[in-house]
């Protein structure tokens, strides 16, 4: 299973971050992702193998929101 990730998507992590919360703000997309912590922002950079792990499931996706807005 491929999952898809696009830049302003909200992600949750499988291990919570020290400042408390476990949702991250993508903000770079490439071989590694650029994550920034939606509590504190901390700003935090992964290879694209260890985020893909990390992740248990999306939050919120920009690409989602807006495909339905064009659907309408």
């Amino acid at each position: 299973m491929v999952k898809e990730f696009y830049l302003g998507d909200i992600v949750q992590t499988r291990k919570g971050h020290p400042c408390g919360t476990d949702q991250w703000e993508i903000i770079r997309l490439g071989a590694d992702i650029k994550i920034k912590c939606t509590g504190c922002g901390r700003i935090v950079m992964l290879p694209r193998s260890q985020f893909e792990k990390s992740v248990k499931k999306i939050i919120k996706s920009i690409h989602i929101s807006e495909n339905k807005e064009v659907a309408e």
